[in-house]
This record gives C-alpha cells, sequence and structure tokens, in this order.
C-alpha cells in the first residue's frame, strides 16, 4: 500500500476522525445553529461553512474527551483510540481543529479568527476545570458546576451563534439564550447518563460514575448530605461493579437529587421558553428543546425511572 501520496496521507492523518463520523450522533450543534437562523438570517453559502466548522470541532473535541475520560463506548460503538490508538486519535483530532481554522479563514470576515480562538480557549477552559475536579476528588458547588457548563458546553454554542452574527443585520444579545441552553443542554445529558435506558445502550451503564465525573445529580447528593462520604467513595472507585453503580443510582433517588434535577430542567426549559419569546418567538427553537426532551422519554415525568 502507498502511504506516500498527499491523498493517502490525508486518509490516514483523518481515519479516527472519520470513524467517529460514521457512528450516529444527534447534531445538536447543527440544528441549533438552524433554528438560531430564524432570526439571524445569515446567507446560505456562509451558514453551511460555519455549521460545518461547529460539527468539525464538535467531533474532534469528543475524540479528545474519550481519551481524557477513559471512556469504552461511544454512540453504542468502541471509541477511537480502543482501535487507532492514543497518539493517532490526539493528532487527528488536532489537525482536524486546525482544518476548522482553516475554513474559518474562507469565511472572510475580519472578526471569524477572534470569534474563533475565543470559543475554543472557553472550551478548554471549562474541560480543564472538570477534569481538575474529577482528578483531585473535588466537588464543586453548584455555582462552580454551572461556570465550567458555560465555559465547556456554551464554549461550541457561543461559536456557531457567535460567528452567524458576523453575517447577520440582527444585533440583540444572544448570550442569555445561549447560557440557557448550554446548561439546559449539559444537565439534561447529566441525567441521561444516570438514569436513561438510552445511556445504558449507548454508553456503559452509568458511565459517569465510572469516570469519576462530578455531574449535576451527584453535586447535589454530595452538598445536600455532608454527613455522608458514599458518592465520593463510589467515584473513588472508578467503579464498573452494576451493583454498586445501581446502588448509587437509587441513593441518589432518596435524597432527591434526581427530584432536584427535573426541577432544574422545568426551569431551564421556562426560562427558554421566555428568552425565546423575549426575542420575537421562534418555533424551531422551542421545538427543538421539546424534541430531546422527548428524546430520554420523558424522564422529567415526577418518579421516572429507566
Amino acid at each position: 500500500m502507498d502511504n506516500s501520496s498527499p491523498a493517502s496521507s490525508e486518509r490516514i492523518l483523518l481515519e479516527p476522525y472519520k470513524y467517529l463520523l460514521q457512528l450516529p450522533g444527534k447534531q445538536v450543534r447543527t440544528k441549533l445553529s438552524q433554528a438560531f437562523n430564524h432570526w439571524l438570517n445569515v446567507p446560505e453559502d456562509k451558514l453551511q461553512v460555519i455549521i460545518q466548522v461547529t460539527e468539525m470541532l464538535h467531533n474532534a473535541s469528543l475524540l479528545i474527551d474519550d481519551i481524557e475520560d477513559s471512556s469504552k463506548l461511544r454512540r453504542g460503538f468502541p471509541v477511537a483510540h480502543s482501535i487507532y490508538g492514543v497518539p493517532s486519535v490526539i493528532n487527528s483530532a488536532n489537525y482536524v481543529y486546525f482544518l476548522g481554522l482553516e475554513k474559518v479563514l474562507t469565511l472572510d470576515h475580519p472578526e471569524a479568527v477572534r470569534v474563533f480562538t475565543r470559543q475554543l480557549l472557553e472550551l478548554h477552559r471549562g474541560q480543564g476545570l472538570d477534569i481538575h475536579w474529577r482528578d483531585t476528588y473535588t466537588c464543586p458547588t453548584e455555582q462552580e458546576y454551572r461556570n465550567m457548563v458555560l465555559q465547556k458546553t456554551g464554549g461550541l454554542f457561543g461559536l456557531a451563534v457567535g460567528l452567524m452574527q458576523l453575517f447577520s443585520d440582527w444585533k440583540q444579545d444572544l448570550k442569555p439564550i445561549l447560557d440557557t441552553l448550554g446548561l439546559f443542554f449539559q444537565i439534561l445529558d447529566d441525567y441521561a447518563n444516570l438514569n436513561s435506558r438510552e445511556y445504558c445502550h449507548n454508553k456503559s451503564y452509568c458511565e459517569d460514575l465510572t469516570e469519576g465525573k462530578f455531574s449535576f445529580p451527584i453535586i447535589h447528593a454530595i452538598w445536600s448530605r455532608p454527613e455522608s462520604t458514599q458518592v465520593q467513595n463510589i467515584l473513588r472507585q472508578r467503579t464498573e461493579n452494576t451493583d454498586i453503580k445501581r446502588y448509587c443510582v437509587d441513593y441518589l433517588e432518596k435524597v432527591g437529587s434526581f427530584a432536584y434535577t427535573r426541577q432544574t430542567l422545568h426551569d431551564l426549559e421556562a426560562e427558554s421558553y421566555r428568552l425565546i419569546r423575549e426575542f420575537g418567538g421562534n418555533p424551531q427553537l422551542e421545538s427543538l428543546v421539546k424534541h430531546f426532551l422527548l428524546h430520554i422519554h420523558d424522564p422529567l415525568n415526577e418518579g421516572a425511572r429507566f
């Protein structure tokens, strides 16, 4: 096999990334970009480049996330580094970051690279905090967690909309709705990881417990019962034992952490709709929020279990 040609080299460099692309995802960021275009009315050619850049960076960041989290499955399939090895996957993901930057340059706007840099810095700041808390067994407060999410999850949310606004005559400050949606989707993901049938099949059961992650329900359980160290000790074990994980899930239910998470999601959902109305309405964005609530089998009904 001749690997010396530019085309062959490119194929080798991108193979881990393209492996991930073949796995079915929800394309949340693409759908959000299309929904925000209801307000921003960006030319289609610019919108498509922005969507491509956002998806490239999102998927590249997932390759890195899976290494940093020691994940085994992604979307129900083996993680890329379990097939291609850690060094090749890191290089592939970093390569795609710069391919994304190269594509941003084609937008031909003097502010585009500044927006790109700002949001990628935020993404890495948030991810760094998340890793620090996990690896030093430091439980953040709920407010510290929310601030981290606004950096980590909001990084790519803000990238797409920030780039879109460069080509829009609609200049409203969208940060409030972006922040609310960023929190909504991350806390929903935290909840689903511990409480959704879909996650039981698409990820190893309660993978956040194996990872030792301080997710939203976990943080509530720890701070609401400071006299107990059960949850912290389970997280420290990085356990793959299903019985221990089930015990932890039952404990979270017992101390009201899932109920608190459901209420928080209800509040964020209501705030999303309020802000959407304040900005003049956006049926596509409202439908998207409703869709993702239904997507995990309406877990927000009181007492729902998966």
